[in-house]
């Protein structure tokens, strides 16, 4: 990588403390009334809970032999549910194919120890198109299990959610996107209504995995999810999730793991992540499109999940529009010589929005390439033209141990002297030593201090 003629080079090693004394104090009067806050967050967050009574798929005429069409036994075993007031549409043991699974209200999807859903490979059973959002909203095909405007619902068990990715279309699709997402975006930045953008059958913009849009109390929990087409979890404009015990392994292409997307009230807790692309990404949106952006991620917390293959662990971006605040990460352990940066953040000048009030403590990097990287040079759509200049600013990492790591210990790049990443504290970090220096670049109220020895 080139580095920039305004670049600082920092060495831990050869300046081992970067701020005063007093700021220490400083510092961690602020990270702990920060995390003072995360109590009354999560009292707030709380699964939504579901009647006694269990309806099950085949009883409506689903059969688990993997090859029979399940889709409207699971879709009528839905609607008895939602009917009566709302239980668990069960999966028993088995392998049930099915096309798209469409969730409402108070119901909760069981899938049982030894049950796999299996997904179809054929396009067409995702249609009708959906609201959903790729570079901007749009109507596409629906993801492999969605809902929209609903509320307690919920995916959870001990059994395999199978996306069947690698066997179909979807891989042929990546090379052929990139006129759709720019089309998509257009539709966005030109204020074209949603029921106008319409994507699904000729084109080729992948669905995602699983995908309320705009539903409240939201729980997933304990399922094995796998070869996923798109990003796998991928709750967007919902308010009070839980995402808990689940399992992600999906090494497709744009496989993030888990994507709270303009979400307020999140928690990720006892996760396990590896992935063809990010683990954990906040998102909010990118671009002009002023049907959504507005609207934040905000009060999302992780605890305890464990990072393995990957773009990033815990990411923050690319798309900021609508902006990331109040992000906690604790407990957490990050450990593959595949995974690129264990803390990452991520925006550039065409996606806008902000990064701020961002707080990791107490989490053990095992393995990975970077430590902590952050940008606003990624690149990707208009980097170098856009005219939407995000901030990235309050940020405390603080507490971490980095064993490994095969690149970098910390570089920070904001987008010039006049854009800046500002106000960032690493406390009481311990990093490996490294061959290569560590890079701060267009960036101010940089504070790193030592761990006590």
């Amino acid at each position: 990588m080139q580095i920039p003629w305004r670049a600082i080079l920092v060495s831990l090693f050869l300046v081992p403390l970067l701020v005063q004394a007093a700021d220490t104090g400083a510092a961690d009067k602020t990270s702990a009334s920060a995390w003072a806050q995360v109590p009354e967050i999560l009292q707030r967050i709380v699964p939504p809970q579901f009647p006694n009574h269990d309806f099950l798929i085949t009883k409506y005429g689903a059969v688990g032999d993997g090859t029979t069409d399940c889709t409207d036994a699971f879709q009528k075993a839905i609607a008895a549910c939602h009917a009566a007031g709302g239980g668990r549409v069960v999966v028993p043991a088995g392998k049930f194919l099915t096309g798209a699974i469409h969730l409402l209200s108070n119901v909760d999807v069981y899938v049982s120890k030894d049950a796999t859903i299996l997904f179809s490979t054929d396009p067409k059973k995702y249609l009708p198109v959906v609201f959903t959002r790729d570079t901007a909203v749009v109507m596409n095909y629906s993801p492999l299990i969605y809902a929209l405007d609903q509320e307690n619902i919920a995916v959870t068990g001990e059994g395999t959610l199978d996306g069947q990715a690698s066997k179909g279309v979807w891989p042929g699709w990546v090379k052929k996107y990139k006129a759709d997402g720019e089309k998509v975006s257009e539709m966005g930045e030109q204020k074209v209504p949603v029921s106008q953008r319409i994507m699904g059958e000729g084109h080729y913009i992948r669905p995602n995995f699983v995908e309320p849009v705009r539903c409240k109390n939201v729980l997933i929990e304990g399922v094995h999810v796998i070869d996923s087409p798109r990003w796998v979890l991928n709750p967007l404009l919902c308010t009070n999730v839980t995402i808990s015990g689940v399992t992600v392994f999906s090494h497709g292409k744009n496989n993030d793991g888990c994507d709270p997307d303009s979400c307020t009230d999140v928690l990720i807790k006892d996760c396990s992540f590896s992935d063809g692309d990010d683990c954990i990404a906040v998102k909010a949106g990118r671009g002009h499109d002023d049907l959504c952006p507005s609207v934040p991620s905000q009060n999302i917390v992780i605890q305890g999940c464990k990072f393995e293959d990957g773009h990033g662990g815990v990411t923050l971006g690319s798309e900021t529009a609508g902006g990331l605040k109040n992000v906690f990460a604790e407990n957490c352990e990050f450990d593959s010589a595949n995974l690129d940066q264990a803390m990452r953040f991520k925006t550039n000048p065409a996606r806008g929005g902000f990064i701020e009030n961002v707080y990791i403590r107490n989490c053990q990097v095992k393995t990975a390439r970077f430590g902590i990287y952050m940008t606003m040079h990624y690149s990707s759509d208009g980097a170098s033209t856009g005219n939407l200049i995000p901030i990235v600013r309050d940020i405390d990492i603080r507490d971490c141990t980095f064993a490994t790591l095969s690149r970098q210990a910390i570089y920070i790049e904001g987008w010039s002297p006049t854009a800046q990443i500002t106000d960032v504290t690493i406390a009481n970090c311990q990093f490996p030593p490294s061959k290569r220096e560590n890079i701060i670049t267009n960036a101010a109220r940089i504070n790193i201090i030592t761990a006590a020895k």
